[in-house]
């Protein structure tokens, strides 16, 4: 079985395969053993299988099926299919997905895995992450839990906290379904070919209820969206200039019913406070009705 966290033994396969990476697939393969078992004993705590986003040339898709009852890769790039085909043959309990994640059935594929718990792991790339785990997350999948390796500023972004720079919609959708935890950051030379940046391995445990339970889910997410979409003004004039909230007054009104003054803006808001801002927009509703 060949150590594919050795780049000798990577840099063999491409050659034998006449595989070179894509940049514009964001393909970069984890060198780190030690990574790569963290993020396999942390995607298995209990769930006995696994669906991977992403297996490049099976490193940590074989770290998950030496843990995982079952694991399914789902991968786009065909021309893996060889690679992988050697690397993974000494495993039985792997079913490669040739498919594009964004499209795939993943309920019909978390069907294929009767009575177990369920969890996600990827080493994500960079130009696509927000939109793969946007859908995994907004899918409302049952998934125990989503282990990810992301861009490190996206990781900061998944779990930051109200009033910096780094929390935004992406934040909030995050922590809305799920409890994201950054386990270890993950220096650029840990990857072959390395990336400009360092990463981050992050754990998303899914909740069984959201954190917060507006009365309007849409009507909360839009307003997130609309506070946002014009970080640089105040949540007053980000709501009222989108058109969604009535006019200024009325969203005035508002953010002074939470206890805030007009010159607050998006960031400093916590997902509490955006679903009673929601709710209060929801009760004028009523009211005017």
């Amino acid at each position: 079985m060949y150590d594919l966290t050795d780049p000798k033994i990577i840099k063999y396969l491409c050659s034998k395969y006449g595989f070179s990476f894509s940049k514009s697939m964001g393909q970069n393969f984890i060198t780190d053993p030690s990574v790569l078992m963290n993020i396999a004993t942390k995607a298995t705590e209990g769930a006995e299988g696994v669906i991977e986003i992403g297996p490049g040339f099976g490193s940590l898709t074989a770290a998950l099926a030496t843990k995982a009852k079952r694991v399914m890769a789902i991968e786009l790039d065909r021309r893996l299919a060889p690679v992988l085909a050697e690397t993974l043959s000494g495993f039985d309990n792997v079913e490669l997905i040739w498919d594009d994640c964004l499209k795939v059935n993943m309920q019909a594929l978390l069907n294929d895995f009767p009575g177990m718990r369920v969890s996600v792991a990827a080493n994500l790339p960079y130009y696509i992450t927000t939109p793969i785990l946007m859908n995994l997350i907004e899918g409302r999948y049952p998934f125990s839990r989503i282990i990810v390796m992301v861009q490190k500023e996206v990781a900061e972004r998944l779990c930051a906290e109200p009033g910096g720079k780094e929390y935004g919609a992406v934040t909030l959708t995050a922590q809305y379904f799920t409890e994201p935890e950054i386990l270890e950051i993950v220096p650029a030379g840990s990857f072959i070919p390395a990336p400009k940046v360092d990463s981050a391995v992050v754990s998303m445990e899914v909740r069984e209820r959201p954190i917060v339970e507006p009365k309007d889910e849409k009507l909360f997410f839009a307003l997130i969206k609309a506070a946002f979409s014009q970080r640089r003004k105040t949540l007053v004039n980000a709501l009222s200039n989108s058109g969604k909230f009535g006019d200024k007054a009325n969203v005035q009104r508002a953010i002074s019913a939470l206890g805030h003054n007009e010159n607050i803006r998006g960031e400093a808001l916590s997902i509490k406070e955006f679903s009673d801002l929601a709710d209060f927009f929801v009760k004028n509703v009523e009211n005017e009705n």
